[in-house]
């Protein structure tokens, strides 16, 4: 009796498409050179902007960021200026574990960003980081919470990224190296302990060397100095242990089962030029702001807090951190006098409407918000440092496009490298980083930032010469055997729609759950208490 299919899915979190073509004709991945000679190795094209949170959900729902409701690590509160940070519950289409549960298939799931908290499930979920300050699991991360003594190792960067000086590279490398190890022990252990169909993990060690020792690797980046040595090999070094960690993988599967590697988007450098959005809108009279700013919360928390604490603090004073966040994003705006804004996020440029009847204090009338968008993209794309505005309903479609930012940006590569989307209340609307800026940190302008095309191996021959991040749950399902809802991409072995249940799977949806004002007041009045906020 012939078994049942079986599907290993790797994800290498910003593993970049050139590098490792490059890495595998030079003999440095053996094993994933392996997957390329027998079966299959494509660009997989990733969302817009290709951010961790929608990409990785669009990966295993199979639909785009309108329809499974996923946009970012938050999501605006209704009626205010201020936010919240987005969760599991947040997702409202089913994800490839919902649909193969619900199927009888035993599934496990490890560190999948946009997975906290743990959904129930037929196996065993381990969920991603929960918020960027995230290091390391606690038993909140699993279920069921009896598997957590085996997985409580399970670590994310469990470093602090922020604030990069002398020493930091010497300190985060050998940890990140340490951090595969410790994914592979935990995974292979899994793989050879517990019946499973469909088992996943996320490295998220590619896409954090590539964004902090970019610059080392490139001799080319215009923030490559005399001053960045010692540390050229790093994202090979990480690269050939995920290559390593892959081929430990594959053997503690077993050989009956297809395998799978992914990226949820690409890597490539930044370069020296700094925009300055709302500086912008300022300087085009659609901004206004205000004489003082208290956005100063959320910079001396990750100043002065220690990164080991900084992710159980984000669980346990969620709320706080939505206010801290809140202001460090809104903060220093006059909005009477705001038209639009920016909350000039790097990973995610973007521009926000200041509508009537949507914000408290709206300035554009609902009937001119379509011309009003529609101008504000052309002028934006007559700026150089701008390469392309789309208005949200022209990238996305489905019941959640209104959760969208209202204009999304790809901003202009410069010979190639980035420019960097900062924070900033004045000054010039662009502008270039100093030496003493060349390194960045996070909300800094790290120095590798994400590229929209990502890399796709699978372990058996597919007709297909690209494929993009809604092609990975069809392909899974497919090979597995079980219907699922209506999705937006194509089975890759066959190149052709997956056949659909029709079964829009309400009942695995989960409405979100954000914390509760009552909850938000007992955890200011519980951080007061310990003397962070004044």
């Amino acid at each position: 009796m012939p078994s049942m299919p079986r599907f290993l899915l790797i994800g290498l979190d910003g593993a970049e498409h050139s590098l490792l073509e490059r890495w595998m004709r030079e003999g440095h991945l053996p094993h994933l050179a392996r997957l390329l000679n027998e079966g299959a190795f494509m660009p997989c094209a990733s969302v817009t902007p290709p951010a961790t949170f929608p990409a990785w959900t669009t990966c295993v729902t199979g639909v785009n960021p309108g329809r499974h409701g996923v946009f970012d690590f938050t999501t605006p509160a209704p009626g205010a200026y201020a936010l919240r940070f987005t969760n599991a519950t947040y997702r409202r289409a089913p994800a490839l574990w919902n649909v193969l549960s619900k199927a009888g298939r035993r599934v496990c799931v490890l560190g999948v960003p946009a997975t906290y908290p743990p959904e129930p499930v037929n196996g065993v979920l381990v969920s991603g980081f929960d918020s960027p300050v995230a290091t390391r699991v606690d038993r909140s991360f699993v279920y069921p919470p009896a598997y957590y003594p085996r997985v409580r190792d399970w670590r994310f960067a469990d470093f602090q990224e922020s604030h990069i000086g002398p020493g930091w590279h010497a300190q985060a490398l050998p940890k990140l190296l340490e951090g595969i190890a410790i994914k592979q022990r935990i995974a292979c252990e899994l793989l050879a302990e517990e019946p499973w169909d469909f088992f996943m993990l996320v490295f998220g060690e590619s896409d954090t060397v590539a964004h902090h020792f970019w610059a080392f690797h490139d001799p080319a980046s215009p923030r490559a100095s005399g001053q960045l040595t010692g540390f050229e090999d790093a994202v090979l070094r990480v690269y050939a242990r995920l290559d390593e960690a892959v081929g430990a993988l594959e053997s503690a599967a077993g050989g009956d089962c297809t395998v799978g590697v992914v990226s949820d988007h690409g890597f490539g450098g930044a370069g020296t030029g700094v925009v300055h959005l709302n500086n912008w809108l300022a300087e085009q009279g659609l901004l206004a702001f205000a004489s003082t700013s208290d956005s100063w919360l959320k910079g001396l928390a990750l100043a002065t807090i220690p990164s080991s604490w900084q992710g159980r603090l984000f669980r346990r004073f969620h709320g706080l951190a939505s206010k801290a966040e809140s202001r460090s994003r809104f903060g220093g705006i006059h909005w009477p006098a705001t038209r639009a804004w920016s909350e000039e996020l790097n990973y995610f440029p973007s521009i926000r409407v200041n509508l009537r009847g949507r914000e408290a204090l709206g300035q554009v009338e609902p009937s001119d918000y379509g011309a009003f968008c529609t101008d504000l993209c052309a002028t934006l794309e007559a700026w150089p440092p701008v390469a392309k505005a789309w208005r949200r309903e022209e990238l996305y479609e489905g019941p959640y496009v209104s959760e969208a930012p209202d204009i999304i940006l790809e901003l202009a590569l410069e010979d190639g490298y980035s420019h960097a989307c900062l924070r900033s209340r004045g000054g010039p609307c662009f502008r270039r980083i100093g030496p003493a800026e060349r390194l960045g940190g996070k909300e800094r302008g790290m120095n590798g930032s994400h590229r929209p095309t990502g890399v796709l191996f699978l372990s058996e021959p597919s007709l297909a010469r690209r494929a993009s991040l809604f092609d990975v749950a069809p392909t899974v399902l497919a090979r597995l055997g079980v219907q699922g809802p209506p999705l937006e991409g194509v089975d890759l072995f066959r190149q052709d729609a997956l056949p659909h249940s029709g079964d829009v799977f309400s009942d695995v949806e989960m409405p979100p759950a954000p914390y509760s004002e009552e909850e938000e007041r007992i955890i200011e009045e519980r951080l007061r208490a310990l003397g962070y906020l004044e």
